[in-house]
């Protein structure tokens, strides 16, 4: 079956929140101990693309989801300049190269709509999200120790960088989305 990307809808929203309670039970990506609803997860893609922000989703069944948002608003920071990016797989489809599929998407689409740096943060250090992100370009930005205890253990969160566009060599321009 032939893979793409494409806007994620609402008629996802079943699958994202799938996906994601997943990564939240038994993983260390999220710091959530519990797993949001249906209702929750609606409510948190209604926040981000109405902010002009886009989800996408890979055209195969439950397989995995990605958005960037907001990092945080301020005059200095501009939202149309910085977004903060998720990515989550679907135990089925990790090691598949899906991933990476569905988040160089996603940075193309952002660096074509105006935003002009991508940031990672990569709850519990993880091997595999560090190298995904680095096989699309973002750098090492740091590391904070201890940041997070979930399943019994303290987690580092890791933040990685990627400019877009221009980057920061000119001033911001409005999103094109």
């Amino acid at each position: 079956m032939p893979v793409t990307i494409r806007p994620a809808t609402l008629a996802d929203i079943a699958a994202i929140t799938e996906i994601y309670a997943e990564s939240v039970l038994n993983g260390v990506a999220s710091y959530e101990l519990e797993s949001p609803t249906g209702a929750e997860m609606r409510a948190r893609m209604d926040a981000i693309s109405g902010g002009g922000f886009p989800i996408s989703r890979l055209s195969m069944p439950a397989i995995c989801w990605a958005m960037p948002m907001p990092v945080r608003s301020a005059p200095a920071r501009p939202i149309a300049g910085l977004s903060r990016i998720s990515v989550y797989i679907a135990p089925q489809a990790r090691g598949r190269g899906v991933g990476k599929l569905l988040l160089q998407g996603l940075v193309d689409r952002c660096e074509a709509s105006g935003f002009r740096q991508m940031v990672a943060v990569i709850g519990g250090a993880s091997p595999a999200s560090i190298a995904l992100h680095g096989s699309c370009g973002f750098a090492d930005a740091g590391r904070l120790v201890g940041t997070g205890f979930k399943h019994g253990r303290w987690l580092d969160t890791v933040f990685m960088q990627r400019p877009l566009g221009e980057g920061k060599s000119s001033d911001p321009t409005p999103l094109s989305l």
